[in-house]
């Protein structure tokens, strides 16, 4: 059948069915209309699959949203005589319809996301030359030298590999400022830099003045470049080895793609994870739109460049005169451009790239308030209605992107309705009790299910009403300030790796609590007038429970204002790769289980190479040789401090403290912290259990509960009186010895040493006294050996009887 009869048929159908839905029924009709295509959702969701099932569930839902959205705006106005009344009537519907908006293209771009292969990249020799832009501006030496190190170790060719590091903290008008405290600051990371980046082996830039922003320093890096794909990077985005392996191979098969554009992930938690606790049970806030929507966006050619994690085009970006820079986020505003000149993009749901979120909730709304303001900045300047060159639908998944933004006007809508009611008895919608059972609550109720159906692995029940809220509160100002003035907001960069070593009130936390005393001032005041006051119907009731809903979520914000001390100054990683531990002249095989860029935690077998008491817990950590590993990585080390051990089983787990890194160590920490994509990956989707609608809505009243005595608690604390700088600091005495404790192999008697499986933690402040020696001081190195082997072999022996197999004897 050609395109146009389907259209005709597709027009025709949607006619009828409007007509249908236009009909008039009774209440109990509806309810029991509503509560018929609730079972049909439910049992589709249990026994419907693959796309068929699919569509008919979303179908379903969109029937029951429209007939209440009909029914909403036909029925339940206020009279026009109330003039006050129907004006507060007329923005909520606004408001309602704004989200039944958000809903229907969310249902378009979503309904079936694509799934795209990872396309091998194919012979080296055919392999495009790559650009590695890491654009920076006021990130430290370490989070920079994490992110260059591993952007040097990617496994690509090393002739067509050039990576850059565009600094804006150094440009020659910063060197030149009128502060001689901030001219000198400039020219001393200037020349820090330089250094890191020869000792890297990594190009350092750097240009006059800083224009235009994050978009102007990657200009000027495309000028002195001539790569034929430009990579970008955040500093504090740091790839995985097979970032390039993983995506580059897109390029050769479509030769008008423009971009290849990967998730963002994270490593710490956002300041609401970390607040409420969710971050190692609870998929992150962005998953949902780089595990779905992306991927909804990629089917229609309208996934766009995110800042980092990406692959550009060179040609493409030399065609629209470099990266777009009149608004101040100019990744969107890039593709936007290059999607209007027939150029065409790809999204590869991989997490490639481990990366850092604002610590504190100021951090936070700055840096959400940058991109609500560069989104609506976007549509007011260039209009995607209006944009030459794109799809119908491509305008369409712009315009759901930018629009989406709008959100924090519907959220204060909703805030402020129900109180309208309770405190001054304006009826801004006309309805009773079973008008609203009927139509009301059975809508919100397919809502919900609809997102649970959606978006149920990668966010939580009403998380995102959490989230709108708590961002509403500040980004209605920068809403309204940029739709006044659309040329007016500067771009600002983003605090990372910012400390919070106590518990502390957030210093935006003012909003959300005069906010909830509102709330539930109103929530008393709707329960006096339901119980005491005459004439008073149930309609109360109903608002009183909306306004309940308001309520519950203020004090779930409440408890994100409240902020949490960081457990972590730098956040981890659980990976299993091999290492070596050199200590006390001896090399011992471990494996890395858990490593941040100040520490890791090693297990090996037990036997520590620390058996005098002149033995020292400092030692080396390195990567074991093996085929294709850089002489440069295989000759470096990083120095350690052995700081605590503990038993696991036949083995023993030791955390060791990192010294100070000198430059070639970052290269130890990439190979061993960013070589395995996958780790990040099964972080991610331990995460990704789908929350029911029951526990969700249970776990969002317990936050609801506890946040406010959260907040409660951090404000009659206070700050924590700041220790005197004159006070000496207690010195940790670290151990320097272990009695070792072990099962012998032949016998599975325990030997003179103490009881079988009886190895125990070293206290950090006081050591275990040194097991006798030798007069002259040396150590039986023979004996050391043979309980590194006999351990072995007892490790062994305990996993084969596990798998019901017989070990074989080790060679020699």
């Amino acid at each position: 059948m050609s395109v146009m009869p389907v259209r005709v048929l597709w027009l025709v159908s949607a006619l009828l069915v409007l007509l249908l839905l236009a009909q008039p029924v009774g209440t109990s009709i509806q309810l029991e209309m509503s509560l018929c295509a609730i079972g049909l959702m439910a049992l589709l969701w249990l026994f419907g699959r693959g796309r068929l099932g699919r569509s008919v569930f979303l179908a379903i839902g969109s029937l029951v949203v429209l007939r209440y959205l009909y029914w909403r705006l036909s029925s339940t106005l206020p009279p026009m005589s109330d003039a006050l009344g129907f004006g507060a009537g007329v923005v909520l519907a606004a408001a309602e319809v704004y989200c039944f908006y958000i809903l229907m293209v969310s249902l378009v771009v979503n309904a079936d996301p694509l799934a795209r292969a990872i396309i091998p990249s194919g012979d080296d020799d055919a392999l495009p030359t790559v650009d590695v832009f890491v654009p920076s501006y006021n990130e430290d030496r370490h989070i920079l030298a994490t992110t260059l190190a591993a952007a040097k170790a990617l496994d690509y060719p090393a002739e067509k590999l050039t990576v850059w590091l565009l600094d804006d903290g150094g440009t020659d008008q910063k060197c030149a400022d009128a502060d001689p405290n901030k001219a000198r600051e400039a020219r001393t990371r200037r020349v820090a830099l330089q250094e890191l980046c020869a000792e890297l082996g990594v190009s350092y830039l750097t240009r006059r003045r800083n224009l235009h922003s994050k978009a102007g320093n990657l200009n000027n890096g495309l000028r002195h470049a001539n790569g034929e794909i430009v990579v970008v990077l955040d500093a504090d985005h740091v790839p995985f080895r097979s970032f390039l392996r993983d995506t580059i191979g897109h390029f050769a098969c479509d030769p008008k793609l423009f971009l290849v554009q990967t998730p963002h992930a994270f490593l710490n938690p956002d300041p609401i994870e970390r607040n409420l606790r969710t971050f190692d049970r609870m998929p992150s806030e962005n998953e949902m739109f780089y595990a779905i929507s992306q991927c909804g966006l990629d089917k229609w050619n309208g996934s766009f460049f995110c800042g980092s994690a990406a692959l550009l085009r060179r040609a493409a970006l030399d065609e629209a005169g470099g990266f777009s820079g009149i608004t101040i986020t100019e990744d969107c505003e890039t593709a936007f451009e290059l999607h209007s000149r027939g150029w065409t993009s790809a999204y590869v749901d991989k997490t490639l790239i481990a990366g850092l979120q604002p610590e504190t909730l100021s951090d936070f709304i700055g840096q959400r308030s940058r991109w609500c303001q560069g989104m609506l900045q976007i549509m007011l300047l260039k209009n995607p209605l209006f944009k030459r060159g794109l799809k119908p639908i491509q305008k369409l998944c712009y315009l759901s992107s930018m629009t989406f933004w709008f959100f924090p006007v519907p959220r204060l809508i909703f805030m402020i309705a129900p109180l309208l009611y309770i405190f001054f008895d304006m009826k801004i919608v006309v309805a009773n009790v079973d008008e609203a059972i009927a139509y009301t609550a059975t809508y919100i109720f397919v809502n919900l299910m609809m997102q649970s159906y959606l978006y149920g692995r990668v966010r939580w029940p009403f998380v995102s009403e959490l989230y709108e809220y708590v961002q509403g509160l500040f980004l209605i100002k920068a809403t309204a300030s940029v739709i006044l003035s659309p040329r007016k907001p500067q771009f600002k960069v983003t605090a990372k790796n910012v400390t919070l070593d106590h518990d502390q009130l957030s210093p935006l936390a003012l909003p959300f609590f005069v906010v909830f005393a509102i709330l539930l001032a109103a929530g008393g005041v709707s329960t006096y007038r339901y119980l005491f006051e005459p004439g008073v119907t149930n309609l109360m009731l109903v608002v009183g429970l909306w306004n309940g809903f308001n309520l519950i979520t203020a004090g779930a914000a409440l408890g994100v204002a409240a902020e949490r001390a960081q457990t972590e100054r730098m956040p981890s990683l659980a990976v299993d790769r091999r290492a070596v531990l050199t200590l006390n002249g001896l090399a011992v095989d471990v494996a890395v289980e858990r490593i941040s860029g100040e520490r890791c935690r090693i297990r090996m077998d037990a036997i520590v190479p620390m058996r005098r008491s002149t033995d020292s817990n400092v030692g080396a950590l390195s990567v074991p040789p093996r085929e294709g590993l850089p002489s440069h990585v295989a000759r470096a080390a990083i120095p350690v401090r052995l700081t605590g051990m503990t038993a696991a089983g036949e083995e023993t787990v030791c955390e060791l403290d990192f010294e100070r890194l000198p430059t070639d160590a970052y290269f130890v920490l990439a190979e061993l912290m960013y070589s395995d994509a996958d780790a990040m990956v099964r972080f991610q989707q331990r995460r990704r259990k789908h929350k029911n609608l029951l526990a969700g809505s249970l776990q969002f009243v317990l936050w609801g509960i506890v946040g406010p005595a959260r907040a409660a608690a951090c404000l009659l604390k206070g700050r924590p009186a700041e220790q005197p700088a004159d006070v000496p600091q207690a010195e940790i005495v670290l151990p320097r010895s272990v009695s070792l404790h072990r099962r012998l192999v032949d016998g599975g008697q325990p030997d003179a040493a103490g009881p079988v499986d009886t190895v125990a933690p070293v206290p950090p402040a006081r050591a275990r006294q040194p097991e006798a020696e030798p007069e002259d001081g040396t150590a039986s190195w023979l004996r050391l050996m043979l309980d590194v082997e006999n351990a072995a072999l007892a490790r062994d022996r305990r996993r084969a009887a596990d798998r019901g197999a017989t070990p074989q004897p080790s060679a020699g």
